[in-house]
């Protein structure tokens, strides 16, 4: 299992817009990816769980892959995470 910390740059946080691209990313892996805030573990792949997290500008963020690709699935969706969510 990979790990990393993220802090949240986009202005928005994790809105719907932004939630829906991260999904996008993550459905493309076969590995777990769970991303945590505070004592909430959601699953990175579900929309309403990352929606549910009511994350914002600034906020921080553990992003957690596992599985044959959690390599390629952490560094894919910790760009998209660290991009600021544009495109």
């Amino acid at each position: 299992m990979l790990q990393q910390t993220i802090v949240i740059t986009n202005r928005d946080g994790l809105d719907a817009k932004s939630a829906a691209m991260l999904v996008q990313v993550a459905c493309r892996y076969r590995s777990q990816i769970l991303i945590e805030q505070g004592s909430k573990i959601i699953n990175g792949k579900s929309m309403m769980g990352v929606l549910s997290l009511g994350v914002g500008a600034h906020d921080q963020v553990t992003l957690m892959t596992n599985g044959a690709d959690e390599k390629e699935a952490m560094q894919a969706v910790s760009a998209v995470l660290t991009s600021g969510f544009k495109g």
